[in-house]
């Protein structure tokens, strides 16, 4: 084997990502010394590219790392002014009180964003502090020092062919070092899922739980659109068979985001989160505001829903996770990015600290004990037990003893102490034999719509050349598991209509084919496979989706 020559840049600390996340930490560091030589590799073809989020934003972690984000022109510019929460039936819906509500659940002080705009809004205010934020700069591999630590990692690789050999114009990328490699990925990140894997820094945590959020923005008729209106809906059309809920945030510009959200420890192999999303989309309440309107945008991503009893160890010789790539979302919030804000600046300033005793490569467990002891606890840990909750007993009885749990912790105790998740979303999965299809409708075209039709308002792209970047660990397991065990739900689970069975004439059984280019990141399939045989890796360069104000 032939062993690849790669120029190498050193740096102070390495940064795998430019969400909120690595951004923030990125910031801190330069405003803690700027003389420090910090680097952002983003894996989208620009900043944002690849950032899709449910979009209310909570701005405490800016209002820290940024007090003038105002002043400063951020794109945080739609306060939120009403909450909505419903309960809905197949009919018609109830509208739940607010005032029976945590105080955490409330929105006032929040504003409906575009995440992705205020990830290019933050690269502006990094790259005025001199960090140096490289887009289409894929990290394909974690590289290690002398000792085992990570010591950086490889990036811009691009030019493979199909069978993973160097092609023509194959280029072998850069080894960027550092003293220190901070991984903030998003949600079930390649290189982060080897870290948590070398390190073993999941030994001590419950298993980390998922869910599959899906966004459409939508154009609506003006005299339906109210600025500043956040909605929630729980119900139908999951019903029994699966948590979850939606979204409906009305921003600036006559636009609403439409989302739903479906946790992955659903038990029906037939169930389709997808269908389940654009059959929402015909319950009256929504029909009516979305009619006469125009869909102009779709993504789909993995929402981490562990919560605090899921979080990893976070440092770890040579790095440490950041935001999402732990699992920092306060799922009944459905929000996330405030927290990974201030993982980034925690991360940010115990490497500062250690830098600054010469130190490096080492584990920086200062940052593990800044996040399990500061605001990201407090934040976390008032709401522990409500997707156990939700999980074990379902949604009345999770809305009642979660409800009263989260107003217990918000006086400082619970009750019912730290409850367990148990199975992985994977293992939650169920046989075939013990459930019958769903028959979904068909979509119309108008308010819902077929997947291969939306994934090309998501703009995704990949090069037909490459290797794919969805690895089987055996192929045969596709059939004899997937198939012929749980009726195929890869066919289902996936958002994008990457994975299908294909029935050759006079073949036994189907052939598993893998439409990579249809792809919209979303990794899915890296967590809900019940084989666990299907691994997410990154792209070539930039490719992916290219969401636009998602």
């Amino acid at each position: 084997m032939i062993e690849i020559e790669r120029e190498e840049m050193e740096y102070d600390v390495v940064i795998v990502g430019a969400g909120p996340a690595g951004l923030s930490a990125a910031i801190r560091l330069k405003q803690l010394d700027p003389e420090l030589q910090v680097v952002v590799l983003e894996k989208g073809s620009e900043v944002g590219a690849h950032i899709l989020s449910g979009a209310v934003l909570d701005p405490c972690g800016l209002n820290k790392l940024i007090p003038d984000w105002k002043e400063k022109g951020a794109p945080i510019t739609v306060p939120v002014k009403q909450d909505n929460f419903y309960m809905l039936g197949e009919a018609g819906q109830i509208r739940v009180p607010n005032f029976p509500m945590p105080p955490l659940m409330n929105n006032h002080g929040n504003y409906i964003v575009s995440m992705a705009n205020v990830c290019r809004w933050m690269a502006e205010q990094a790259e005025a502090l001199e960090v140096e934020i490289f887009p289409g700069m894929a990290c394909s591999e974690l590289v290690y020092g002398d000792n085992g630590e990570v010591a950086g990692v490889v990036a811009g690789e691009f030019g493979k062919d199909a069978d993973g050999t160097p092609g023509p114009a194959y280029e072998p990328g850069m080894v960027l070092k550092g003293k220190y490699v901070f991984l903030s990925e998003g949600v079930r990140g390649s290189l982060s899922k080897q870290a948590i894997a070398k390190f073993d820094l999941d030994a001590d945590a419950e298993p980390q739980k998922y869910g599959i959020g899906m966004k459409e923005i939508w154009e609506i008729d003006p005299d339906k659109h109210h600025e500043g209106t956040v909605t929630h809906t729980m119900g139908w059309p999951l019903g029994a068979n699966a948590g979850g809920g939606s979204f409906i945030y009305h921003l600036d510009n006559n636009q609403v985001y439409v989302g739903f959200v479906v946790h992955l420890n659903y038990k029906n192999p037939y169930l389709s989160p997808y269908m389940e999303f654009q059959r929402f989309k015909h319950h009256p309440m929504v029909a009516e505001l979305l009619k006469g309107g125009k869909r102009v945008a779709y993504g789909a991503r993995a929402i981490s829903e562990g919560g605090w009893q899921s979080l990893p160890k976070l440092a770890f010789p040579g790095g440490a996770l950041l935001g999402c790539s732990a699992g920092m979302v306060n799922v009944p919030r459905i929000k996330g990015n405030h927290n990974a804000m201030l993982s980034g600046m925690a991360a940010a300033e115990a490497a500062h600290a250690a830098l600054a005793e010469g130190r490096s490569g080492d584990t920086l467990d200062g940052y593990d004990a800044d996040v399990r002891s500061g605001p990201i606890a407090k934040d976390l840990k008032k709401v522990r037990n409500v997707k156990p909750l939700w999980s074990k007993y379902g949604l009345t009885t999770s809305l009642m003893v979660g409800g009263m749990d989260m107003w217990t912790n918000t006086l400082g105790f619970s009750v019912l102490g730290t409850l367990g998740h148990g199975k992985t979303d994977a293992e939650a999965t169920e046989r075939s034999i013990r459930h019958t299809p769903i028959d979904y409708p068909k979509p119309d075209g108008t308010l819902s719509f077929d997947r291969l039709t939306n994934v090309s308002f998501a703009a995704t792209n990949h090069e037909e050349s490459q290797p794919a970047h969805l690895k089987l660990t055996d192929p045969d397991l596709a059939v004899t598991v997937d198939w012929n065990k749980y009726a195929g739900p890869s066919t289902r689970y996936c958002p994008a209509g990457v994975y299908e069975f294909v029935q050759d004439e006079g073949a036994a059984q189907p052939r598993f084919v893998i439409n990579f280019q249809n792809c919209v990141h979303c990794k899915t399939c890296d967590i809900k496979d019940p084989a666990q045989n299907i691994t997410w890796t990154t792209p070539q360069g930039g490719d992916g989706p290219n969401y636009p104000n998602m």
